[in-house]
């Protein structure tokens, strides 16, 4: 094997004052609410927010003096892109990273502001990669891969390092797979250090590369928008992929409703915040949690860098997923006080209004009545079910616009 445990400790030791030695936590918050013995490695809290600050490190570091004057280069839209930006400049080696164009700003900022050059080229990372390949030709910079390179995993491989020597009872550990440098690292490690333990990964069902490759099949050729957009890799590496092969016993997928979960579950249980990436390896516990019933478990949660955007929408869809956030539409006689009336039993049942449309010149609606439609907060879906025999109680036709499958009810 290319890569080895000897590799990844004198990349641990090599790291040493350059990252931070992540907290590998029991999370009661988790373990509670999935009802299983659950561990958390939080690589969200990494210098970048990453686990890549490791392997950047690793590889810019053993670089000579030569290759360091002469520059390096990467191809990303995130992670990796953060990482190499961090260690090239507190190690004075120019470095140039390629996105496609369309990145979005706070990105393409963030590794500004770490020291790199972006260059935005093409509509896909297959193009920007490209590019950077044009530039690796004619100006003789070293290409700094994301995930196919024995430095790269050694680096990442000093995650489930830190995490067996603070939790050496583990059972299971399980981690998210992109292109597969951070599952390489660590499966290494842990089967090292702990032959019996089971390494599983995680994919998006809409990015199921690694998991198509291991089964001799093909590559889906399309894919979808995912919220996982670090592990959303159309190829894993030649390296990984043997690696994987070796040590991992299984690759599993989940949705995106999986992710969302999970994402919001971080936030709302151990109250951190946690990218789609990251968040892959408990939606897999939670999708098939029977398959680890009475096994302790590690998440290697490798990231947290979400949009803010994105993340508050997340939250919101997972309110109304949840019955917390719900839309009614009430048909109201136009008279005066009705609207008083039916805010008092909303209020009277528990309810918060969140907002209110009053829709009187809709042509579908008779010229003496008007439809309201509210939006109220809500503990959970019997909370609701209370909410609507209140209104038809009160003498008022009520249904349910449900947000989370389209359907009214």
């Amino acid at each position: 094997m290319t890569v080895t445990i000897a590799d990844i400790q004198n990349a641990s030791k090599a790291l040493t004052g350059q990252i931070l030695r992540t907290p590998s936590l029991a999370s009661e918050a988790i373990s509670g609410e999935i009802g299983l013995d659950v561990v958390l490695k939080l690589e969200n809290l990494q210098v970048t927010g990453s686990f890549k600050a490791r392997g950047a490190y690793i590889k810019l570091s053993g670089l000579t003096a030569e290759q360091k004057a002469v520059g390096v280069v990467a191809v990303s839209a995130g992670n990796h892109a953060q990482g190499v930006a961090y260690h090239a400049v507190r190690l004075g080696i120019p470095a140039t990273i390629f996105m496609p164009e369309g990145t979005p700003f706070t990105k393409v900022g963030r590794t500004e502001a770490l020291g790199a050059k972006v260059i935005l080229k093409g509509h896909s990372l297959a193009e920007a990669w490209i590019a950077a390949n044009n530039m690796v030709e004619e100006e003789g910079k070293i290409f700094v891969h994301p995930f196919d390179d024995p430095d790269i995993i050694a680096g990442q491989g000093t995650v489930g390092l830190e995490l067996l020597d603070n939790h050496p009872d583990l059972d299971v550990l399980i981690a998210p797979i992109g292109g597969g440098g951070l599952i390489s690292g660590c499966a290494i490690a842990a089967k090292a250090l702990k032959p019996d333990i089971e390494v599983i990964g995680v994919q998006s069902s809409l990015y199921p590369a690694m998991a198509r490759v291991l089964a001799g099949e093909n590559i889906p050729d399309e894919a979808g928008a995912t919220i996982a957009e670090g592990i959303a890799v159309k190829a894993p590496g030649k390296l990984t992929r043997q690696i994987v092969s070796e040590l991992v016993s299984d690759v599993l997928l989940v949705d995106e409703i999986a992710i969302e979960k999970a994402v919001q579950l971080y936030l709302e249980g151990p109250r951190v915040v946690v990218e789609g990436a990251g968040a892959a390896s408990l939606a897999a516990l939670m999708t098939h949690r029977a398959r680890f019933e009475g096994r302790r478990v590690g998440l290697i949660v490798s990231g947290g860098n979400m949009d803010s955007r994105l993340l508050s929408s997340v939250l919101m869809r997972g309110l109304v997923r949840e019955g917390r956030l719900v839309s009614l539409r009430i048909k109201l006689p136009d008279i005066p006080g009705v609207l008083s009336k039916v805010s008092g039993l909303i209020g009277d049942s528990g309810g918060n209004i969140i907002e209110v449309y009053h829709q009187r010149l809709n042509y579908d609606v008779p010229i003496k009545e008007a439809d309201l439609d509210v939006v109220v907060e809500t503990l959970d879906r019997n909370h609701v079910s209370q909410i609507l025999s209140a209104l038809k109680a009160g003498g008022f036709t009520v249904r349910l616009l449900d947000s989370d499958d389209g359907r009214q009810r």
